[in-house]
């Protein structure tokens, strides 16, 4: 007996080891993605030449697949579900089946138990991907119901996601609020308070969280009004970059539960880019959603008992490196871009009264785009842009015509301003790597996720059979991929 004791304390610290999951979702980012900004990056060096690698070259360990089960090309909400449920759903349904029926997801399963829960984004807290993992509605447009999904309680009476960083302020303020954008006058901030949830939307109380020793969970930091900025244009006085959010992210899950967490971190304006045809903000966001996997990677090597994986929901933009009738393309022409088509459009509209013609060559062309031979041509297309009527269509319209110019000169090639069915790459470093591998279905890795974790979503979903998945007061948007 005694020795039965001996040979149980011994085995038990592994058998109740601490386990750490972190998945990382490069939001419409697909294998010529990754080639174009390492490319950009070897041209940037000194020794152009010279072979370069990023992180992500270093933890490749297969591919996956992304149809939908309604459609060969998925959007991200069906993308997404299939990661955090397990299963296939029709495109726009955030997870529930294809019968509209909620699914429990791993994050809540994992809350559920014992682990501490994250989500980390730089779109709207409440879009497709990070809603996927904690709210259950039919359309991926229902974000006033989703915003209220996401600081719900779970069946233990606790909140289900502890830390949430992202964008979006303006689905939690009600709508009698200026800065609000529901249909309703709930106000979800002041609902996440009152529940004993801390709040943040400056930068100066961001930079605090890493000064204290306290536990500040659970907690929600909104840094915009919607989406978060695109790395170029980034001001950092006012908004925390990805990876300063996911290294904050990690210290405070880490310190929370025993058992371990679970984060998902969302590159998302990745995608963003990739459907206006902007391949300078395209690249500039690649390169930060590296720099927050390589902040993972090290947190993997003092923590052993971490799993990191790395994937995409789709591609997006259908890039291709090179254009006819040229064998090259270009990477410097990216370095010269130091705004993105969706900043250059908003100062233009916002500029229309002055001589518009005047603005675009003294001003768009040599310094935002570091264009300084500008032709009649590229001129005409920005004008042209500009005179486009109706709102959502103009601003699109002006988006594609800048980086259209911009990829013209770069030798950077689109098919779509939409997603595309291709295969998307899997990464994957830490503890039990290796049975991430290979090609497989995206709802497979969501389930492969959920046996790492040692996690099953079936009470979950047994406790959600009378969710609201229906919002009131919907009004369903044609422009929903990343507006």
């Amino acid at each position: 007996m005694i020795l039965v004791n001996l040979l149980l304390v011994a085995i038990a610290p592994h058998a109740y080891a601490k386990r750490n999951l972190v998945l990382m979702i490069s939001d419409g980012f697909g294998p010529t993605s990754e080639t174009m900004a390492r490319s950009f990056m070897q041209d940037m060096g000194t020794e152009s030449h010279e072979p370069w690698s990023s992180i992500l070259d270093s933890m490749l360990t297969g591919s996956i697949r992304t149809q939908s089960s309604n459609s060969l090309v998925t959007d991200s909400a069906a993308g997404a579900t299939a990661f955090a449920c397990g299963l296939k759903t029709h495109n726009g349904a955030i997870a529930v089946d294809t019968n509209g029926t909620p699914c429990g997801t791993i994050l809540e399963a994992a809350k559920n138990a014992g682990y501490a829960t994250g989500l980390v984004t730089t779109s709207r807290i409440t879009h497709a991907t990070p809603a996927s993992f904690a709210a259950h509605v039919v359309d991926r447009d229902m974000e006033d119901l989703i915003a209220m999904h996401m600081i719900s309680k779970n069946a233990t009476r606790h909140t289900k996601v502890d830390l949430m960083f992202g964008g979006g302020m303006c689905r939690f303020l009600p709508q009698s609020n200026d800065n609000s954008c529901r249909n309703d006058d709930v106000d979800v901030w002041q609902a996440a308070k009152d529940s004993g949830v801390a709040t943040l939307t400056r930068r100066s109380e961001f930079d605090l969280l890493s000064q204290t020793n306290q536990s500040v969970l659970p907690l929600i930091g909104l840094f915009a009004h919607s989406h978060m900025a695109y790395t170029i244009d980034r001001d950092s006085t006012s908004q925390p970059s990805l990876s300063e959010m996911t290294q904050t992210a990690l210290n405070l899950l880490d310190d929370t539960s025993d058992k371990g967490f679970f984060l998902m971190v969302e590159g998302a304006r990745i995608d963003m880019a990739g459907h206006d045809n902007d391949p300078a903000a395209h690249v500039h966001d690649i390169i930060e959603y590296w720099r927050t996997v390589q902040k993972v990677h090290q947190f993997v090597h003092s923590n052993p008992d971490t799993l990191v994986v790395s994937t995409s929901d789709h591609e997006t933009g259908g890039l291709a490196l090179g254009i006819d009738p040229e064998y090259t393309w270009h990477p410097r022409v990216l370095n010269q871009v130091t705004k993105s088509a969706e900043q250059v459009c908003s100062y233009l509209f916002r500029t229309q009264k002055q001589d518009v013609t005047e603005v675009i060559e003294d001003h768009v062309f040599p310094k935002y785009l570091g264009i300084d031979n500008h032709t009649q041509a590229e001129l005409d297309v920005v004008v042209d842009a500009l005179q486009v009527k109706g709102g959502d269509g103009r601003h699109k319209v002006c988006k594609h015509a800048i980086g259209g110019i911009v990829s013209k000169r770069a030798r950077v090639g689109w098919s779509t301003g939409g997603h595309t069915g291709a295969d998307v790459g899997l990464y994957a470093y830490g503890n039990q790597m290796h049975k991430i591998k290979g090609n497989m279905e995206n709802s497979h890795l969501g389930t492969l996720l959920m046996q790492y974790l040692d996690v099953s979503p079936s009470q979950v979903t047994k406790a959600l059979a009378n969710t609201a998945t229906r919002q009131l007061a919907f009004f369903h948007s044609p422009h929903h991929d990343h507006d």
